[in-house]
């Protein structure tokens, strides 16, 4: 099941911004939820894991079920582990489009894209979790232009291996990101612990 609550509210439980936003209440409040919140508590190893692991894991907005099946894919991949998870969430469409500028958060970016707005290669895609490959070509159908133009979001730092074109709002991804121009904040060592227990 979706979650439906507070996106800053998990912001604050990983004391990092995972949602994606501009305005992120973490910079207002940045001991966790709860009315314990502000208590300092040392966490146990398998805390920081699981804390790690829902860092990402909310970050790229996606359910435990899917989470799991990526890693599954990524254990198996040829190279490191850690890399090829982030690497394989990066892929998604979903998050091509918030990368490249189209939409100012992931969930907008699904929504932009479950509802049949945009196109890989020429084709109408509407799966989000559709995992694109280097040289495929995001665009916006012609119909929903207007619709996209509202959604679109300035303030994203474009990633080097994502060549947009603003005016024809169409984004190519161009290469597999190396680790270093991910996020390095991301601990997937501990994730990679977490599973493996």
């Amino acid at each position: 099941m979706r979650y439906l609550g507070s996106k800053c509210k998990r912001c604050r439980a990983v004391g990092a911004s995972v949602c994606g936003r501009a305005k992120c209440a973490l910079s207002r409040r940045t001991n966790p939820p709860g009315q314990h919140g502000g208590e300092r508590k040392k966490r146990s190893e398998h805390g920081q894991q699981l804390l790690e692991k829902q860092k990402i894991r909310w970050t790229y907005d996606i359910s435990e079920k899917q989470f799991y099946k990526i890693f599954e894919v990524a254990t198996k991949a040829k190279g490191v582990t850690g890399t090829v998870l982030l690497q394989l969430l990066e892929s998604r469409l979903d998050n091509i489009v918030f990368r490249s500028g189209l939409a100012t958060s992931r969930g907008q970016a699904r929504q932009l894209v479950s509802h049949g707005h945009l196109l890989v290669n020429g084709r109408k895609a509407a799966i989000p979790s559709m995992r694109l490959r280097p040289g495929d070509v995001v665009s916006v159908k012609e119909a929903s232009n207007a619709l996209v133009k509202e959604a679109k979001a300035d303030w994203h730092i474009k990633p080097d291996w994502l060549t947009v074109d603003a005016k024809a709002m169409t984004a190519t991804y161009t290469m597999l990101p190396e680790r270093e121009q991910l996020d390095q904040s991301f601990r997937e060592n501990l994730v990679i612990e977490y599973y493996s227990r």
